[in-house]
């Protein structure tokens, strides 16, 4: 299936953070409150301005990004799942 985001929506492949260690221990929940990953699988075309200009996407196909573990929609797409997050919801680009 292919997905479009509309808008200023971007669709994210998410990474989820590992249950356990390297050393085999569980992760608490708590430990993991630090922001999120995931690659940037798709853009909209921005956003329409108060005054009708459309303002393009800084995001772009392929950008690594960090964003918080409550933001945007959970989607499963061909088994896969990805996230639906606003571009003013990533907090940035790693570089």
């Amino acid at each position: 299936m292919k997905f479009k985001p509309l808008k200023d929506r971007v669709l994210v492949k998410y990474s989820d953070e590992p249950e356990r260690s390297a050393g085999g221990l569980y992760i608490p929940d708590s430990a993991k409150e630090k922001p999120q990953k995931g690659e940037v699988v798709a853009v909209g075309p921005g956003r329409v301005t108060d005054d009708g200009k459309l303002q393009k996407m800084e995001i772009k196909k392929g950008d690594i990004v960090l964003f918080d573990k409550y933001s945007g929609s959970k989607i499963n797409i061909d088994d896969t799942e990805y996230l639906i997050i606003r571009e003013d919801d990533i907090l940035g680009i790693v570089a």
